[in-house]
């Protein structure tokens, strides 16, 4: 990174060692920019939150369908938990420590409340009937995780506390969030395909003659026909879209944050930046080894970033 009396605003980023997390989600290796307690918080934060998708996603992988009484059980324990977390009554110790840190870092139970109802949007259907579906699924499902990222960007120390952002941090987190999520669709298409889990739009489906079933085989490897890399290209126009509206959103907020917490955002923005310039919608295969950078090149990307990142 760049050295020098005359950026000082950056010695906390002289000191990082991204070696040992550099496969590690994207979201983490943004966040270890952050101080300690902070990152903790996140990593307490998302740990419940990863709890609760991978309940339902690991009985959806296969297919098959939940009975009504499957729906009845899933649907208790994700409320009875959610109940728990929004009376202050711990269920378990890892809840009492969220509800510690929650507290602490003076965070609101709605993201969390928005998560369980996506994951009970999974439960109760078999897909998304359109894309105004899907981004109503997206609330939960990936902008109500960045909020509670963006939360932590944003706090403001406060006596001997913390205290919320003064801005919308739902807003804030949405744009970025949203081109995350259509990156990660595209990314993720070989694996979630031969998952059973879709994430494509019925409507778009139907708009280019194709079916679930054509998908999976897809991800099985028996190759991208044209109507599939037209869809495919679809979903990386969507990408592009919120690209262009999160690299404003970034912009905008510079005014607001504190080095620190710029830097951990555009540390997000451009890893999955480095994924997107390598969707090839016309020859691509659609494989993890070909959309995944390997970890030299996250190094590098992590490098340039930080090296060229502007101090105010």
């Amino acid at each position: 990174m760049n050295q020098g009396s005359d950026k000082p605003l950056l010695d906390f980023a002289g000191d990082l060692d991204f070696d040992q997390i550099l496969t590690n989600p994207i979201l983490d290796i943004g966040a270890r920019v952050w101080e300690e307690d902070r990152y903790l918080a996140f990593r307490i934060c998302y740990r419940s939150m990863r709890r609760i998708d991978d309940l339902v996603d690991d009985r959806k992988e296969g297919g098959q369908a939940f009975s009504a009484a499957e729906i009845d059980s899933y649907a208790d324990t994700l409320f009875a938990w959610l109940r728990a977390l929004e009376s202050g009554q711990a269920v378990d110790s890892f809840q009492e420590e969220l509800l510690a840190t929650m507290r602490q870092f003076d965070l609101p139970p709605w993201p969390w409340q928005r998560l369980c109802g996506a994951m009970l949007y999974d439960l109760t259907h078999d897909g998304f009937s359109s894309l105004m579906m899907f981004r109503r699924y997206a609330e939960g499902a990936a902008i109500a995780p960045a909020s509670i990222f963006m939360h932590l960007c944003g706090l403001r120390h406060e006596g001997r506390g913390y205290v919320r952002p003064e801005f919308d941090v739902r807003v804030a987190a949405s744009d970025l969030a949203l081109f995350s999520y259509f990156v990660h669709i595209i990314r993720d298409f070989e694996k979630d395909q031969r998952r059973r889990l879709n994430y494509f739009a019925d409507d778009l489906l139907a708009a280019h003659g194709l079916t679930p079933e054509d998908l999976y085989r897809a991800g099985l490897g028996e190759g991208i026909p044209d109507r599939l890399r037209d869809l495919l290209g679809q979903y990386r126009g969507f990408a592009e879209y919120y690209r262009r509206r999160a690299r404003r959103q970034l912009d905008h907020l510079a005014e607001r944050l504190d080095p620190r917490y710029q830097l951990s955002l555009e540390i997000i923005y451009q890893l999955y930046l480095q994924i997107f310039e390598r969707i090839d919608v016309t020859a691509g295969q659609f494989r993890a080894e070909e959309l995944l950078p390997n970890p030299e090149e996250v190094r590098a990307r992590l490098n340039a970033t930080i090296d060229t990142f502007p101090i105010p």
